[in-house]
């Protein structure tokens, strides 16, 4: 049976957060307290450096239609914003998402500092012109971060909207997005023929196949690597269901599977930052391990890589 990740974080992996002390190099470091621990990368289009690890509104952000259902979506954001993460990733497609993420930002105060990123996902011009104002109106923002083409819909019709966007300074970055293996050989071309800011893209430990042609190909054309799906779909959570961590994980400061599960994905070289879903304060504080300390070396992900294969 599935087990998901609330099912699968017990207390005792909770409690593993924080134990072992991060050693930073002071280069990845910010002046800020709450995010002085915390590796960020830049993006390669301009330099501004962002932290590795942000979070994904899919899902539990879908379907909110409660009070009840928005507060520990409060507590986590609030979370979120003291740890000194940044990077808040939605879609109109993803139901109440982007309204629930403008109406927590607005109610505490917390718009100033974050990166807003979200994606254009319809056929035509004029509905996808319709649709990035109703993302603005739902995030409460006069400017959104970054904003993508989700899974090359409309692709060459909706980045002239988005360059135009860009111009007039209502949006930073633009980019586009796929998580379907279907799409890799066109997303390829287009990364080719198009200069992006970002590209997006599903990688984790058990579906490599990204850094097959993908990932490398952005680094090489200059684009910043968001990853979603960072757990593969919860696979990662079962493959481990109760196994411990591997002694070897504190070699590189890992307290935990997600610390575990992310730190292979930041430690690649081309990749920006991932954004897995969190929908309670106490994974923000178990991802947030995941941008602390020493990540591993390429010995050291190919020993990643040999032990999830190997269950």
């Amino acid at each position: 049976m599935p087990i998901s990740r609330r099912a699968f974080c017990t207390g005792t992996a909770i409690a593993a957060v924080g134990a072992l002390a991060p050693r930073l190099p002071a280069a990845q470091t910010a002046a800020a307290p709450a995010a002085a621990a915390l590796i960020r990368k830049p993006i390669p289009s301009s330099g501004e450096m962002i932290p590795v690890i942000g979070v994904g509104t899919a899902r539990r952000y879908e379907a909110v239609t409660s009070e009840e259902q928005m507060v520990p979506l409060r507590a986590t954001l609030a979370r979120f914003k003291e740890v000194g993460m940044t990077v808040i990733d939605s879609s109109p497609t993803y139901g109440t998402a982007e309204d629930v993420v403008g109406r927590i930002l607005e109610e505490q105060r917390a718009r100033e500092g974050m990166f807003l990123a979200t994606k254009v996902s319809i056929e035509g011009r004029e509905a996808g012109v319709a649709q990035i104002e109703a993302s603005f109106r739902r995030l409460r923002t006069q400017r959104i971060d970054l904003l993508a083409v989700h899974n090359l819909r409309d692709t060459e019709v909706h980045l002239a909207t988005l360059r135009a966007l860009k111009a007039a300074g209502r949006i930073r970055y633009v980019g586009c997005t796929t998580s379907f293996d279907r799409q890799y050989q066109a997303f390829e071309a287009m990364m080719r023929r198009e200069t992006l800011d970002f590209i997006q893209i599903d990688y984790a430990l058990d579906n490599r196949n990204a850094a097959e042609r993908i990932i490398p190909l952005a680094k090489d054309r200059g684009m910043a690597v968001m990853i979603n799906l960072p757990f593969g779909r919860s696979r990662l959570f079962n493959a481990v269901q109760n196994r411990p961590l591997p002694p070897w994980a504190a070699e590189f400061d890992c307290a935990s599977w997600a610390q575990f599960f992310l730190k292979y994905l930041v430690s690649h070289e081309a990749v920006t930052c991932a954004v897995p879903g969190m929908a309670r304060a106490e994974y923000v504080t178990d991802n947030a391990g995941a941008a602390r300390g020493r990540l591993p070396d390429a010995a050291m992900r190919r020993r990643m890589e040999q032990f999830i294969d190997g269950l």
